[in-house]
This record gives C-alpha cells, sequence and structure tokens, in this order.
C-alpha cells in the first residue's frame, strides 16, 4: 500500500453494524406494537422484508433519487403492505420509534475499537456518512468512537451524498489533503468505493458478508483488523 496520510471511513455497514442493531430494535418494537396481533406472526420475516425494502431505498437515496422524508415515508409503509397488512392497521408512529431507538444500539463490527485505535497512531481519521444528522451523531456518540475521527461530514449537513464528487471534495479540503494521501473505506461499492475512485482517491471495499469483488475493485477486506495489516 502506498503512504497515506487522511483515511475517511464510512460509518454504517462499516463501522457501526446497522442490520445488526436495527434488528435488535426491529425485534423490540415488533413485541412492543404485538405485530403478531396484525397478522405477522413471524418477527425474523417481518425483519428480512424492511431489510431489503430500507437497502433499496437507501440506494435511491444515495444518488438523489429520493428525500429524506421520502426514505422514512416508504421503508415501514411498503414493508407492512408487502406483507399483506391493511394500511388501516399499520401502527401508526412506527417510523418513529424505530428513528429513536435504532440509533441507540451500540453494536459495532467486530475489531472496530482496536482498529480504529491503531489507526489512529498513525494516520488522521475521518468519517464521511450519508446517513442522517441526528441518527448519526447518537450512533457515534453512544459507541465512543467521536474520538478516533478529527472531522465527521455528515451528507444531509453537507447537503449532496455519496458518491457524487462534491462531497469528497468538501472532507478533503475541511482536512486539508490532497487527493493522493487520502484513501477511503467503506462497504458501499457505488457511493464509497467507485464515488472515491471516481473522484481520484484511492478506496478499500469493507466486504464482510465476502460478496463477489467486481474487477474495478482494486482493493477489499473482510474484517476491519485485516486493516492494521495493510496500512
Amino acid at each position: 500500500m502506498k503512504k497515506y496520510t487522511h483515511i475517511f471511513f464510512d460509518l454504517d455497514h462499516t463501522i457501526w453494524d446497522f442490520d445488526k442493531n436495527a434488528e435488535e430494535a426491529l425485534h423490540e418494537l415488533y413485541a412492543i406494537h404485538r405485530l403478531q396481533d396484525i397478522g405477522l406472526n413471524s418477527a425474523e420475516l417481518f425483519i428480512e422484508t424492511y431489510t431489503r425494502n430500507n437497502h433499496r431505498l437507501w440506494a435511491e437515496y444515495h444518488i438523489g433519487k429520493i428525500t429524506k422524508d421520502e426514505l422514512r415515508d416508504a421503508r415501514f409503509k411498503q414493508t407492512f403492505l408487502d406483507l399483506g397488512v391493511h394500511p388501516d392497521v399499520i401502527p401508526e408512529g412506527f417510523e418513529d420509534k424505530y428513528v429513536q431507538l435504532c440509533p441507540t444500539k451500540t453494536n459495532l463490527f467486530p475489531y472496530a475499537h482496536e482498529t480504529l485505535e491503531y489507526l489512529q497512531s498513525k494516520y488522521t481519521l475521518h468519517l464521511i456518512s450519508n446517513g442522517f444528522r441526528e441518527s448519526s451523531e447518537m450512533k457515534i456518540g453512544r459507541t465512543g468512537i467521536g474520538k478516533y475521527f478529527q472531522h465527521v461530514i455528515i451528507s444531509e449537513i453537507v447537503g449532496v451524498n455519496k458518491p457524487d464528487k462534491a462531497i469528497f471534495e468538501y472532507a478533503l479540503n475541511l482536512a486539508r489533503a490532497a487527493k493522493a494521501e487520502s484513501l477511503m473505506i467503506g462497504d458501499s461499492l457505488d457511493a464509497d468505493v467507485r464515488g472515491a475512485l471516481n473522484f481520484g482517491i484511492d478506496a478499500i471495499y469493507f466486504n464482510p458478508f465476502n460478496q463477489p469483488k467486481p474487477d474495478d475493485v482494486p482493493v477489499q477486506v473482510m474484517n476491519l483488523k485485516e486493516l492494521t495489516l495493510l496500512l
């Protein structure tokens, strides 16, 4: 690996284990709202359907196809409808309660603290997240990872999402970092990896579920600890 001085991390699905935290929150809400009483007899199927819808909608949000409000309005509504729940009995305020609860969860990917502590001793670290401001700030605060990062760049504040080159330009200007000395690490092939490569900075694909690596992706790791061997 070439010599870097600044490393930019994604947050959700890279450091903060979004799916695990969402699963915990949804199991709690499934019980609180007694979803079995409206015909949803499997919490696992409810979570699986939500996860599929949420991933699809986030992909649309990344490229500016939908807004924050549209994402939040659609993901649970579509999940309930997909599972045959009549619109009249969809629990009121379910999205709001989820948004309040999920960011309080603190599951990180294995070796997150150890890896960030190691990298912080050698590089200046930053976060670039396409997440929403209030949720991202809560996740960072609850998990105690804020101490590792000099700058936290949240797309909702900047006004543009990865993979738009503008957010990478903003981040590098804020960090006073040159492209040649910067590296992006994230789980999203389009938002993080290709977004960074198209902007002109190197990228590492975080691939914890061992998905096939596309030919245009130069480097991948399957757990965070591998970064301590590469960098």
